[in-house]
């Protein structure tokens, strides 16, 4: 029988030859699906989470005990040296991890991975740190001494201390309240019933708009802002264990396309127990997409429904007014960048400001970086310094500083991608880089900038190594990896192709930094593919038009892309044997797999769908009228951009593959799709995943999925 890798004109001695160094290959990456999964995709024992204190001297950090223990410990970094401030094997009381149920939500939703100490927050000077173990409180002072628990009304959510580092907030029972740590624990807002929370985020906004938190303290350790979440106008769906029957569904509200949001409010609440509503024109700006309490006050930023305008509204703390600070508007869209508005100590408003091919930073209403330097983030403000990350080149981010006196300059100095912290003329540059993760600590001074420590990465070293080729390709320049076998010589044989895209909106995957990613990428290259992998129109890193020319039809411009990236390959790499290609993808990515395979079955000859969303009705608000508008008003948007009503186009090898459990893409879109397909004839192959959600979790599953989906690969592509 023909070997997948080659083509069948080859002759007998480049047949044999192939076949040995092939053989060797997969021997080298044999162990790569079971390390892949039992390091949860590398990332235990990387470094996250960075808090500066004021003064520049110290670095708090989570970071798991190595890079196959799941359990994560708070660590601070000074002077070169790092120290253990917790480590829950060691608390008296910490028992196994069991979370409170918006916890867990909260960790599925973050796609949090580890246990242990996976999130903290500390007081203004780094003093105080409090954190969330097992559902209890605890705190630990980082000036010296053990962990401490904290006393708390109920299992613990999201604790976080003043910034004097007299109290520590926290949700419990869907209710917010504040606890003196030399006194007693206090309710400030109770739930009103099952359906009303306070200090939590909602889905909408921990899901698509990327606020994950739920209350602020104001500086002055009095008030706090606090959101009020009422999930009774939504939708409800059911999800259940078919594994295991005797488990009754669980109920969760979920905002499909076109319904109802859950009402969310906001109040200032006071110690002293007075309680201010917060009033803005709700009807037209449904969506709060942030909240702040700074030195000039609180401030508030909402979104109407259709997303094409947001506002910054400054909050009266006494009588709940707002007004009008700033708005931006779009006929697409506004994007939402992490961490803007902002203000310096000046009171300068910190913002993006968009034209077609660029997003640029403003600071007091003047641009600040030049043509082609894409925001991408504001990581903070100290005093008139703005931290942030942007983009010159579409493969790299890098950490920039703007400073009204020098201007802009780049802190993060090797090809990668980079995010950081900093403060006190301290910066942490985290990233990952051609030779995987790397965290710097570098002072900030004039003439500085120059290392002075590394934070230790424990992760374990991957079992191969990503070999990407990184092109560009066509009319319009996409930015593309090919990944070739290692043991492969050109001309020594024609290989199938496997196209490896996400391929859709917030997320990029080619690059010069080694995320996880390229690493799966290259394992399918050892088992006998090129593998392509390519960023279209739609995805980050390019400018406001890249990103919005999916407006409309999320279907046509990401698959376009992928066919002419595969066809301008094909004729750069004449190994590349285009009568037989697959792709592969998850999510976003899986949608387009499927696609692929339906509506270009000239050009893809067999696909692996993992959790796609093939009727886009059936995912949230937010995310889905960003792009396609209110199905009532568009209902074409997502008939052109949604799989259902076209199954009885397959020709060619499927296989769907989706979490039972999953809350974010429903198994509807799958089982939908497949009883589609079966009502028209078209064979095809599901893969459903009992228990797992929209990131699987369990190890054995991890690392059989992709030796299933390559046995599925190979065999469709060898026919």
């Amino acid at each position: 029988m023909e070997d997948s890798t080659l083509d069948a004109t080859s002759d007998a001695t480049s047949d044999a030859t192939s076949d040995a160094t092939s053989e060797t290959g997969n021997r080298e990456a044999d162990g790569f699906p079971r390390q892949f999964a039992r390091t949860r995709r590398f990332s235990l024992g990387v470094p996250r989470q960075f808090t500066v204190s004021p003064d520049g001297r110290r670095v708090l950090f989570v970071r798991t005990g190595s890079g196959v223990d799941p359990v994560g410990r708070l660590w601070q970094y000074e002077d070169g040296t790092e120290r253990l401030l917790a480590d829950p094997a060691r608390l008296v009381g910490a028992g196994a991890e069991k979370v409170p149920e918006a916890e867990r939500l909260r960790r599925e939703r973050a796609r949090e991975r580890s246990v242990g100490v996976v999130a903290y927050a500390a007081d203004d000077a780094a003093h105080l740190v409090a954190f969330a173990l097992s559902g209890a409180l605890w705190a630990v002072r980082t000036d010296g001494g053990a962990p401490f628990p904290v006393p708390a009304a109920g299992p613990v959510v999201d604790p976080r201390p003043s910034p004097d580092g007299r109290h520590i907030a926290y949700v419990t029972g869907r209710s917010c309240h504040v606890i003196e740590l030399d006194g007693a624990d206090q309710p400030l807002a109770q739930s009103e019933g099952p359906e009303i929370s306070y200090g939590l985020a909602e889905y909408t906004a921990a899901e698509s708009i990327g606020r994950s938190r739920g209350y602020w303290w104001a500086p002055d350790s009095r008030r706090l802002l606090v959101a009020r979440v009422d999930t009774s106008p939504m939708q409800r769906r059911y999800l259940s264990d078919p594994a295991d029957p005797t488990k009754p569904p669980r109920a969760i509200r979920y905002p499909a396309a076109g319904t109802a949001n859950a009402e969310v409010t906001v109040h200032v609440l006071a110690l002293d127990g007075e309680r201010v509503a917060v009033t803005w024109d709700r009807a037209a700006y449904e969506y709060l997409v942030d909240a702040r309490w700074d030195a000039h006050g609180p401030v508030l930023v909402v979104q109407s429904r259709d997303q094409r305008t947001v506002r910054t509204l400054t909050v009266d703390p006494a009588t709940g007014a707002t007004e009008v600070l700033h708005e931006r508007t779009d006929p697409a869209w506004v994007e939402l960048v992490p961490g803007t508005p902002a203000r310096t100590a000046s009171g300068a408003l910190v913002l993006p400001e968009d034209t077609p091919a660029t997003r640029y930073l403003t600071v007091g209403d003047h641009r600040v970086t030049p043509d082609g330097l894409q925001l991408r983030e504001v990581l903070g403000v100290e005093g008139e310094r703005v931290l942030f990350t942007a983009s010159e080149d579409p493969t790299e981010t890098h950490v920039w500083c703007h400073e009204p006196d020098r201007g802009i300059r780049r802190l993060s100095r090797e090809p990668g991608r980079f995010t950081g912290a900093a403060r006190g003329g301290t910066a942490v540059l985290a990233g990952t880089t051609e030779r995987g993760a790397d965290v710097r600590v570098v002072r900030t001074g004039p003439g500085d900038d120059a290392p002075h420590g590394a934070i230790a990465s424990l992760a374990e070293e991957p079992v191969l190594t990503p070999r990407p080729l990184l092109l560009t390709l066509g009319a319009r320049e996409l930015r593309g990896a090919l990944h070739l076998p290692s043991w492969h010589r050109e001309g020594g044989g024609r290989l199938p192709v496997l196209l490896d895209p996400y391929g859709g909106p917030g997320l990029q995957i080619v690059g010069r930094g080694r995320d996880w990613p390229p690493y799966v990428s290259q394992w399918f290259a050892e088992q006998g593919f090129a593998v392509l992998v390519v960023d279209g129109r739609g995805t980050p890193g390019r400018g406001p038009a890249w990103e919005k020319a999916v407006h409309g039809d999320q279907l046509t411009p990401a698959l376009e892309d992928q066919v002419d990236a595969l066809r301008a390959a094909g004729d750069r790499f004449p190994d590349l044997d285009l009568t037989r290609v697959g792709i592969r993808g998850w999510s976003f990515g899986g949608f387009l797999a499927a696609a692929a395979v339906v509506h270009r079955p000239d050009v893809f000859h067999a696909a692996v769908a993992g959790a796609p969303p093939t009727d886009m009705r059936l995912y949230d608000t937010h995310w889905k009228e960003r792009f396609l508008g209110h199905p009532d008003e568009h209902p074409e948007h997502y008939a052109r951009s949604s799989l259902v009503g076209h199954g009885h186009r397959l020709r060619r090898p499927l296989l769907l593959i989706h979490g039972l459990a999953d809350d974010n893409v429903a198994a509807a879109h799958t089982l939908r799709f497949s009883a589609e397909l079966l009502a028209a004839g078209r064979p095809h192959t599901v893969l459903p995943l009992p228990g797992a959600t929209h990131s699987p979790t369990d190890d054995t599953v991890n690392e059989n999925m992709l030796r299933f989906q390559r046995d599925f690969l190979r065999d469709a592509l060898r026919n």
